[in-house]
């Protein structure tokens, strides 16, 4: 059950070119957008879908794996657990982000996509 205390799972469309960044530690990073999308009926009885974007970084493995088979409009399945950061402004204010820190990635779609 400890696994369930912070798991993602989500699959989604990636939104752009995954950005890849090599540290000087030799680690591979990688970021990137996915839209997930939920379909409904409003109180009128009408379709309606609704888009969530997700912030994604992957280390590692999981990065060259992203970096060499993951591009834009492909979908993907993927799993890990969120994270929330936060950073000083060159104003001086402060800012969280939250992250999906993936562990886990599944191409899908076919292989032309």
């Amino acid at each position: 059950m400890s696994t369930l205390k912070n798991h993602v799972q989500l699959i989604g469309n990636v939104g752009q070119e995954p950005t890849i960044t090599n540290l000087e530690s030799g680690k591979k990073v990688a970021r990137l957008s996915i839209a997930t999308n939920e379909h409904y009926k409003n109180n009128k009885g009408e379709k309606v879908q609704s888009t969530d974007w997700h912030t994604v970084v992957a280390w590692g493995k999981t990065a060259e794996i992203i970096e060499n088979y993951v591009g834009k409009g492909k979908e993907i399945a993927l799993t890990g657990k969120l994270r929330t950061r936060s950073y000083t402004t060159e104003e001086g204010n402060q800012r969280y982000v939250t992250e999906v820190e993936a562990n886990e990635i599944l191409l899908l779609g076919s292989k032309n996509n």
